[in-house]
């Protein structure tokens, strides 16, 4: 076929987009138009924060309508989520519990009591994945532990991105990439893990049968009465943004950029050394046999929630004011965890230069613009730190960084990161996410051959911008 027409379904933790792409097989010929967005965020229900799935569905078909209103027939849609969030089902296929959100608080001590009882090396051992506080195993102890009675009821547990592809096409299935960010996959076996589960006190019979990426997982029957394959792409977002990175030697990083920042190198081996241990590195897993080792970020999620503390609209002259503001006077690790929710964003972050700066007073972010600076240069530096725990763990130097996603067009941001970490840095694609998405559906309908030459695809047909480390840095 000369023409393909691919639904990508890319979902963030603040936002939705459905986005529709055009393939030229013979001119490679690559677009990509953005049909719908939607915000995505996470609503409270009594103490907790959970995610309403019943309204991303509609908005998911919203989108896919719009699309099908202009007379295009789909050859295929892919779905990609966020990692390490869950749903529960019954027999029925309904709903048990709510969704909780990764930014639930409900998770706040029990990683430590995990770690305790089965010690922080026999985990990571097993399965390759860093420590934080949200990962799917923590949150499944606090369910057992709040809700025990849920146990009897449920059938099936699914991450986000296949519960959707279940919801539009009445199919379960379990995709790879997604399953290993929940800490429950073993790294040897790329199965489940059946000590995890015993520890948990979980049937194996809940968890499908882990499937590498591309096959088709079902059909979608359209208002038109046609039947639409679903590909199960690389669902987790930052498996499919590294997809579309433009990774063309081995000296070279990337960094998905939004509300997270994930920072990592693609290996054909995992990394779960003592060193990687330490640094609390992870090993997800990627395609074609390939890890992503890389490091969580909290990322633009700082600067988020602080421009919408403050009710800012147009971020640009912000930035533009934080550009202006003394460097490096005020520095938090981004990474607290304190960061991952806090009632207030903008006074987390006083309490801590507070405290960085041993209750000095005169040490504390007062403006809006220093706060911001303060953010980015707080990113910047821990950006510089993962970079050399990267190049120590691959032993060799990283000499480009590669920025995709939403985050690569902070061009104040970038040229800090270049500086500070003395590496070339490039930024795009900006729906990195989407494209590699779009990608892999592409490649499992047959019409690219594999990631290396769809990367080449990409790079023609979306821009890129370039910088390099000023001398004065």
């Amino acid at each position: 076929m000369a023409e393909r027409y691919i639904a990508a379904i890319d979902l963030g933790a603040s936002s939705g987009r459905v986005m529709l792409s055009c393939y030229q097989q013979q001119t490679q010929q690559l677009t990509l138009k953005e049909i719908y967005r939607f915000s995505n965020t996470v609503k409270q229900l009594g103490s907790n924060f959970c995610w309403d799935l019943a309204y991303i569905e509609q908005q998911i078909l919203i989108g896919l309508n719009k699309i099908l209103d202009q007379n295009i027939k789909l050859d295929s849609i892919g779905i990609d989520t966020w990692g390490v969030d869950y749903v529960l089902l019954d027999k029925d296929g309904n709903l048990v519990g709510p969704t909780y959100s990764y930014r639930d608080h409900r998770t706040d001590n029990i990683m430590h009591q995990v770690q305790q009882e089965l010690g922080t090396e026999n985990i990571y051992q097993k399965t390759g994945i860093q420590f934080l506080t949200f990962n799917t195993l923590y949150q499944l102890k606090a369910m057992m532990l709040e809700q025990p009675n849920w146990l009897s009821q449920v059938t099936n547990l699914v991450m986000i991105p296949d519960y959707l592809i279940y919801r539009l096409t009445g199919k379960l299935n379990c995709e790879y990439t997604n399953a290993t960010t929940t800490q429950l996959v073993n790294i040897t076996t790329n199965d489940w893990d059946d000590d995890l589960l015993s520890y948990l006190g979980l049937p194996r019979q809940w968890f499908g049968d882990i499937q590498s990426p591309g096959n088709i997982a079902g059909y979608w029957q359209s208002a038109k009465g046609d039947q639409i394959p679903v590909i199960a792409v690389a669902s987790h977002d930052t498996a499919s943004a590294v997809i579309a990175a433009p990774l063309s030697h081995q000296n070279c990083a990337y960094l998905c950029s939004g509300t997270w920042s994930l920072m990592g190198i693609e290996s054909k081996t995992p990394v779960t050394g003592s060193e990687a241990l330490i640094s609390n590195i992870t090993n997800e897993g990627g395609v074609n046999g390939h890890y992503r080792v890389l490091k969580n970020i909290m990322g633009l999620w700082l600067f988020q929630r602080v421009c919408a503390e403050h009710n800012v609209k147009d971020i640009v002259p912000l930035i533009e004011l934080a550009k202006k503001e003394q460097p490096f006077l005020y520095l938090v690790n981004p990474n607290d965890p304190r960061f991952l929710n806090p009632e207030s964003m903008t006074e987390a972050i006083k309490q801590i230069c507070l405290e960085n700066s041993h209750n000095d007073s005169n040490n504390i972010p007062q403006s809006l613009p220093q706060l911001v600076r303060c953010i980015f240069d707080s990113l910047a530096m821990l950006y510089k730190d993962v970079i050399d725990q990267l190049s120590s763990l691959s032993k060799q130097p990283i000499k480009t960084l590669h920025i995709v996603g939403g985050g690569c067009q902070n061009e104040f941001l970038n040229q800090l990161c270049a500086d500070i970490c003395h590496i070339n840095v490039t930024a795009g694609p900006i729906e990195s996410s989407a494209l590699g998405n779009i990608g892999y559906q592409l490649i499992s309908l047959g019409d690219i051959k594999d990631v290396t030459t769809l990367r080449r695809i990409i790079a023609q047909n979306f821009n890129t911008k370039y910088y390099s480390p000023k001398e004065n840095n």
